[in-house]
């Protein structure tokens, strides 16, 4: 089977906001199709547009989400662990820098920081898996 390409694609990340329609995933879908885009990259790490964990344990959840999508026109390109992805190996030399990325309960702790990239990112190919991508 040869791969198709889905897109042109937008990463909702840099958009998502408290602002509509940048503050929910029906929103923000409806947004970008409006804008003649064709696929949707969603963060991981913006529970207004996906709730990760729910995502990795529910299929249900993930339906919801590719019908969210579906219904704005758009097809779910993947989903994105980038910023949780970079936590999962940092240098001592840039733990405090790093930090910015992880929830404040993690911050100062680079051996509990790391645990919680791996799971995230693990949590994702969980919810990838769920959803098809």
């Amino acid at each position: 089977m040869t791969p198709q390409i889905k897109g042109p694609a937008i990463f909702l990340a840099q958009f998502a906001g408290d602002a509509a329609p940048f503050n929910s995933l029906e929103a923000i879908t409806k947004w970008a199709a409006s804008l003649g885009y064709k696929g949707v990259q969603i963060p991981t790490f913006d529970s207004r547009l996906f709730n990760l964990d729910l995502g990795a344990e529910s299929e249900t959840y993930c339906d919801e989400i590719k019908g969210i999508v579906s219904e704005a026109g758009l097809e779910l390109t993947e989903l994105s662990t980038h910023l949780q992805g970079q936590l999962v190996a940092v240098h001592p030399a840039y733990d405090t820098m790093f930090d910015t990325f992880a929830p404040d309960h993690l911050k100062g702790n680079p051996k509990a920081r790391t645990a919680w990239a791996v799971d995230q990112v693990k949590s994702a190919a969980s919810a990838s898996n769920h959803l098809g991508i």
